[in-house]
């Protein structure tokens, strides 16, 4: 075996031409998600799915959370029932280790996760870190962002400006670090309770059930609802993360319509 001959002037060529030629496109999107963890990662899938223009901004080299290496670093994954069926339609491999309580492997969830947003057409931006939110008339409207490293530097040095993305809506998917919501808390926009003590029983269903629009713009998911409401934490256990990654899909495509809609007078 030969390989062809290529140059490093043109694989450099390559490499450059074509992240900012897509990076340009995605300059305006419909959704940024910012967090690429397991609720950031499915609200991407199904957002592209269904035909939303979506950019999801992860700090890290990598993607998928917590989704990668469970807890303990012992990378099993825990499932509660119905979770199974968006294993079953992602094609991951799981199995029934008791009544309504499931399994699968971590490497393999989380890399079928990956592919499976990707594939539909999520773009990814990874070591970018989210700065701040664009604000206009008490809305947002985009995501400040800047590349990962730039906050190791001394601070001597770090006069490093950002850049602003816009969109229709902003998911945040940031886990307990909940980073969008706090630019809008550190303004008086809004109050963060955060988290409580473990109560894995409690904590799913609540996960879900407040994901939603928490401020013009805003969507909140995952373990940032935890921070935001003060609900309790639930562990390494990942279908309320999923559920509520879906959910938020499906709000933010109810905001873009809604922006949409003619004004009656």
């Amino acid at each position: 075996m030969e390989f062809y001959p290529v140059s490093e002037a043109k694989i450099t060529r390559a490499i450059t031409r074509e992240f900012y030629r897509w990076f340009e496109d995605y300059i305006v999107s419909d959704v940024i998600i910012v967090g690429a963890g397991p609720s950031g990662l499915i609200a991407a899938l199904d957002l592209c799915r269904a035909g939303t223009k979506t950019l999801v901004i992860e700090s890290n080299n990598y993607l998928g959370g917590g989704f990668w290496i469970g807890g303990y670093f012992m990378n099993t994954l825990t499932f509660r029932q119905p979770a199974q069926e968006i294993l079953t339609e992602l094609n991951i491999p799981h199995k029934r280790v008791e009544e309504g309580l499931y399994t699968a492997d971590g490497p393999s969830a989380c890399s079928k996760l990956i592919a499976a947003a990707c594939d539909a057409g999520a773009k990814v931006l990874n070591m970018t870190k989210f700065d701040d939110v664009v604000l206009r008339n008490r809305r947002v409207e985009g995501a400040v962002i800047n590349w990962t490293p730039v906050s190791a530097l001394p601070r001597a040095i770090t006069c490093v400006d950002p850049v602003a993305l816009e969109s229709k809506v902003v998911i945040d998917a940031t886990g307990h670090d909940a980073v969008v919501c706090r630019s809008l808390a550190k303004r008086g926009y809004l109050e963060i309770s955060d988290f409580g003590a473990m109560d894995v029983q409690t904590s799913e269903d609540l996960i879900v059930e407040k994901t939603g629009e928490v401020f013009p713009g805003l969507v909140a998911c995952g373990m940032s609802i935890s921070t935001l409401f003060g609900v309790p934490r639930m562990g390494p256990t990942f279908g309320g993360m999923l559920f509520s990654g879906r959910k938020a899909a499906v709000v933010a495509m109810d905001i873009i319509a809604r922006e949409k809609e003619p004004v009656m007078v």
